[in-house]
């Protein structure tokens, strides 16, 4: 081997990998069925020095490892293990000594076999530990770069995928695969497609970090399953996304596990904050395989400048599709603004009167002003982005005519549908003069949300800075089982607003406080162990008498109640359930959603980790589907989303400031014409702070 010097062994580095000077496959073989096989018949085209590895030699092959890389003339990066589950470990010690520096592992029967596999994948691990390697999989169909005709995968078809912008980082080895072809299919190539398999070594994390430097890749489709380090995770798609944009696609929505102990736990789960914190950091989320690849492929092509709230045209040859695209618009919270008196003048002078000229603009049919038509939207102030949506005809070519049009520096997007030859001309015409191109009206309107979702998202990262806690970092929150009344006076000391209330033992504590709180009062059981007090008829509601008090301290008597609260009730509004809780993979996270039982049923809440800005806290309501209901619907109160903000702010402050808690709700927290208030409070804390000290003085130790 001529020793041209080894690749850094750095943990983050994996230039071994994706760009190695020499790849070894060890179990070789020349049976194309066997995954050695198959395998070196993938990489035969890679244009690189490929070493066949077989312990029983013959047919070129080299007997080890060691003696590969001596006779080979640059250094073997990259080791490609087509081995079972119980030799891994053993070959990738041989590798390190050949000074390999990654290695990919195919095959299953690890850890998710049970049994030997468990022990299998425990001696993997040490040994990528060990010998610094950087291991992909194992259990994955493998990766391929198109560009240098690395294809290390055992699917045959991707010895046919072409290259291009767009990377795909995938959990499973065949959705990457998948996702690949299927932006083949749009004419659309591929920079780099990685299944990241049981990810024992490198994660997607690893792969998003080694993308951002990646100057093929201009858009990145991340697929997910689950997250072993939110904090990593979200921080990568922060660094991607702030140079090119990262859509992603989250399974489990329908397996929201073990509800916790209070609604904030419940409504928090893994598939749903996964989504949330995606989007706080910055990468479009998508709800299907096939709005990932759209999104992607048209994000690779173009990108709207920073804005928080861009405004969508839609041009369209036919109506009927065309209601279609706006009606998904509106869905999606994108602005649809009606076009200037001026831009309709124009409009005017190039169409049918029958016509609807507006926005959308409905030509009727594609005639020979159509690239004037699009050139007049374009110019519209209100318009950052444009659909333009047709069926093949022989009388107009439409990506040449959108490529024609003066589009004033704004973004189009081509909508296509016919006959599939048609179509698939329509495609290359529009990849070789630039034009983003999709089939349908559904993918028009998934790529224009894409392209106003990420516009919105750059402008928060831009216009966001995060702040340090405030008030509450002093705060330290003593306790393990805290009762309503004390949760209350935390919150007081948060200065979050909370009804005037007494503490009471006895009927005639209770009737003082009757006497003393102006208006009907609620009686409640006072009992940390009980988080939700109205399933246990512990709630007694409009209290104005004495003999009501009498009546509603017996009752609280006669199913435990030691202490009771007695409290002002609030005046009627809008219930919002606002919490703050330790994720256990993404850390401290805050949610707002609207209370009642509603919450539970439709779980409508917004979530953003902590800390954060507030421009972001206060922006998080409009995440929730019933947002409406906050703005005065029917009447109702107006919610104050600064004032809102705030409470969320301070309950994350404190969250941060006191590691030994690990939730905060409060349920409801009441919206009404004077402002907010705390009407439930439950704080739930595993440790004291001083006990807290104890363990981690222990661990030092």
């Amino acid at each position: 081997m001529t020793d041209v010097g080894l690749r850094p062994r750095d943990r983050g580095g994996l230039g071994s990998l994706f760009e190695p000077r020499g790849v070894v496959v060890i179990g070789a073989s020349t049976d194309p069925d066997k995954l050695g096989g198959a395998m070196a018949a993938s990489l035969a085209g890679l244009g690189l020095p490929v070493a066949l590895v077989n312990s029983r030699g013959g047919g070129g092959m080299f007997t080890s490892v060691r003696e590969a890389a001596d006779g080979s003339p640059v250094p073997l990066d990259l080791a490609v293990l087509c081995v079972p589950a119980a030799a891994c470990a053993a070959v990738l010690e041989e590798c390190a000594d050949a000074r390999v520096g990654a290695a990919l592992i195919c095959a299953g029967g690890f850890a998710e076999a049970g049994g030997d596999g468990v022990e299998h994948e425990r001696r993997l691990r040490e040994a990528a530990s060990s010998t610094g390697i950087r291991l992909l999989g194992p259990n994955t169909s493998g990766f391929f770069v198109p560009a240098s005709g690395l294809r290390a995968s055992f699917v045959p078809g991707v010895a046919h995928l072409t290259a291009g912008s767009v990377a795909v980082v995938a959990a499973s080895g065949g959705l990457n695969h998948a996702l690949a072809f299927a932006l083949q299919r749009q004419d659309v190539g591929v920079s780099l497609g990685v299944g990241i398999g049981a990810g024992i070594d490198v994660t997607a994390v690893d792969v998003l970090e080694h993308l951002a430097e990646d100057d093929r890749t201009t858009a990145i489709a991340l697929h997910i399953e689950t997250v072993s380090d939110g904090p990593a995770l979200l921080a990568a798609v922060a660094k991607v996304s702030a140079t090119k944009p990262v859509v992603a696609l989250v399974v489990g929505e329908h397996d929201i596990g073990e509800f916790a102990r209070s609604h904030t736990g419940a409504l928090a789960t893994s598939w749903r904050s996964t989504r949330s914190l995606l989007r706080q950091a910055g990468a479009v989320v998508v709800d299907d395989e096939d709005a990932l690849v759209t999104a992607a492929a048209t994000l690779a092509a173009v990108r709207l400048e920073p804005q928080s709230d861009p405004g969508a045209a839609l041009v369209t040859g036919q109506a009927g599709p065309g209601l279609l695209v706006v009606d998904a618009l509106h869905g999606g919270d994108v602005r649809v603004p009606d076009l200037s008196d001026k831009t309709r003048a124009r409009l005017g002078e190039l169409l049918p009167p029958m016509t609807y000229q507006a926005n959308p603009v409905d030509t009727g049919r594609p005639g020979p002003a159509h690239a004037d038509v699009i050139g007049a939207v374009a110019a519209d102030a209100a318009i950052a982005v444009i659909g333009v949506y047709g069926l093949t005809e022989p009388v107009i070519d439409l990506p040449r005519v959108v490529a024609s049009a003066d589009l004033n520096g704004k973004a189009v997007v081509v909508g296509l549908d016919g006959p599939a030859e048609e179509v698939s001309d329509g495609r290359r015409t529009a990849r070789s003069l630039g034009v983003p191109l999709v089939v349908g009206p559904r993918a028009l309107s998934t790529a224009l949300v894409a392209l106003v979702e990420d516009a919105r998202l750059a402008s928060a990262r831009r216009d966001a800075t995060i702040a340090g806690a405030h008030g509450a970092a002093g705060i330290v929150a003593d306790g393990v089982g805290w009762t309503e009344a004390q949760a209350k006076d935390l919150l007081d000391d948060l200065g979050i607003p909370t009804p005037s209330r007494a503490v009471c033992t006895t009927s005639e504590e209770g009737q003082a406080a009757l006497a003393r709180i102006d208006g009907p009062v609620a009686v409640k059981i006072s009992d940390a162990s009980v988080a939700h007090k109205s399933d246990r008829g512990g709630v007694h509601l409009a209290v104005t008498t004495a003999h009501a008090m009498t009546t509603a301290v017996d009752a609280l008597r006669s199913i435990g109640a030691v202490e009771f609260l007695v409290e002002a009730m609030a005046p009627a509004g809008i219930d919002l359930v606002v919490g703050a809780r330790r994720d256990p993979v993404f850390g401290p996270v805050v949610l707002v959603g609207v209370g009642g039982v509603a919450t539970e049923v439709y779980a409508d809440v917004a979530i953003a980790s902590v800390p954060t800005s507030l421009p972001r806290l206060t922006a998080l309501p409009g995440q929730l589907a019933a947002h409406a209901l906050l703005d005065g619907f029917r009447g109702g109160p107006t919610v104050d989303r600064e004032a809102l903000a705030r409470v969320l702010e301070a309950l994350g402050d404190l969250l941060v400031a006191n590691p030994h808690l690990d939730e905060i709700e409060i349920n409801p927290l009441r919206a009404h014409a004077r402002g907010l208030v705390a009407l439930d409070a439950v704080i739930v804390s595993s440790h004291q702070p001083d006990e807290m000290a104890d363990e981690q003085r222990k661990t030092h130790e």
